[in-house]
Formats: C-alpha cells, sequence, structure tokens
C-alpha cells in the first residue's frame, strides 16, 4: 500500500468534498470561494494513486483573532471508507506543518459539531458557541496557535 501526501488542484478536490461534506447537492457547491487564490493551498491523500483525503489552506484572517498571519482549513474530508484510520489527522498535520513555514501563527476553522472531538485530540480549542452553517448544520468556530520555533 503505498500513501502519500501532495499538492492538489482545487478541482481534484471537489469528487471527495462532494461525496463527504456535500453529499446529495450540486457538484458546484463543492467550489469555495477563494480555492482559485495563489495563496491558497490544497493537499491530496493519496493511497495506490488515488486521492482518498483532502484538506484545503485559505490564508485568510478572523476578526474574532488577533494574528499577525493566520490560515483557514476548509474541506478537510476523507471518504468514509477510510475514516478513522489516521489519514484525517496526517492531513492536518500537513497543513500546520505547510502554515508553520509560511510564518503563521494561527490556523482556525469552522468544524462541524461531530468533528470537535477530533480536532480536540490535536489540541484545537473552541470559541464561542455552536452556530449553524445554512445548508451544512452545526458548527463550532476552532483554533490553535503555532509557535513560531518548532515544538510538539
Amino acid at each position: 500500500m503505498m500513501h502519500s501526501i501532495q499538492k492538489i488542484t482545487s478541482t481534484e478536490t471537489y469528487p471527495i468534498r462532494h461525496i463527504v461534506l456535500r453529499a446529495g447537492k450540486p457538484i458546484e457547491s463543492c467550489q469555495f470561494n477563494g480555492d482559485e487564490l495563489v495563496s491558497t493551498l490544497h493537499f491530496g491523500y493519496y493511497l495506490n494513486h488515488q486521492i482518498i483525503g483532502v484538506i484545503s489552506i485559505f490564508e485568510i484572517d478572523n476578526s474574532h483573532f488577533i494574528a499577525q498571519k493566520s490560515f483557514q482549513i476548509r474541506g478537510m474530508a476523507v471518504l468514509p471508507t477510510f475514516q478513522k484510520q489516521g489519514i484525517g489527522e496526517a492531513l492536518v498535520k500537513e497543513a500546520e506543518k505547510f502554515c508553520t513555514t509560511q510564518k503563521a501563527d494561527l490556523i482556525w476553522f469552522n468544524a462541524r459539531t461531530t468533528a470537535v472531538g477530533f480536532y480536540q485530540k490535536m489540541r484545537y480549542e473552541i470559541v464561542g458557541a455552536e452556530f449553524e452553517i445554512n445548508e451544512v448544520g452545526p458548527h463550532f468556530l476552532m483554533f490553535k496557535k503555532l509557535s513560531m520555533g518548532r515544538r510538539n
């Protein structure tokens, strides 16, 4: 079983986003604002030359945080058959590594309520109360501060 994480294009994220995050919705709903920006990065988790998980990173600030440079994670998705096998964690760690190389001091995102536990295990914290994202469901704003120096 060969696996790797590689940079991919935004359109390569759509099939996975569609199945996991936008099931039953038109494929157009898989396109996110800012997907095509030069500062946006997409990673795919390949297993035997097939993408089974994706994550996207947007350089964007959130007014809840005072940060020099922050990135938002969006579209983190792993095909159902491959969930709970450490693939999502590997993708998030890859995103964190990239953000650290970009000298970012914060990563934030809107996590589905069902995914909060997953992110808490990776030391992300909740800010504020649960809120609803139209046609997607309940979410929490979560974040993690990145230290400038390397530490685990």
